[in-house]
């Protein structure tokens, strides 16, 4: 059971990024998944999360408009589609999932027990 989070990089104030995160062993329809983030100093924050019900998402206040989240089954992906970045952005990203399938725990990080690796965002002014 593992998750990869890959698609960060260096990009300019403006600028797009795709974060993918791609499960094995396991199938990730069955979970709800989170993003997060950590920046140098600050706590980890929750940016966007999907159900598995039904494919709902939700955003935190911070990226809602600019970040879409997104599953590929057939890929056993979920893609966050990252635009007009800011350097507020920069972080660490995380992906996760909760212990059970068809659970959901929105933004709090601490009900997630699978996590990704991280992939690094860092966005210039």
């Amino acid at each position: 059971v593992q998750l990869q989070a890959s698609g960060g990089g260096l990009v300019q104030s403006g600028g797009s990024l795709r974060l993918s995160c791609v499960a094995s062993g396991f199938r990730l329809d069955y979970y709800a998944v989170g993003w997060f983030r950590q920046a140098p100093g600050k706590e980890r924050e929750g940016v966007s999360c999907i159900s598995s019900a039904d494919n709902t998402t939700y955003y935190s206040h911070s990226v809602k408009g600019r970040f879409t989240l997104s599953r590929d089954n057939a890929k056993n992906t979920v893609y966050l589609q990252m635009n007009s970045l800011k350097p507020e952005d920069t972080a660490v990203y995380y992906c996760a999932t909760p212990e059970s399938p068809f659970t959901f725990r929105g933004f709090h990080a601490g009900a997630y027990r699978n996590w990704g690796q991280g992939t690094q965002v860092t966005v210039s002014s």
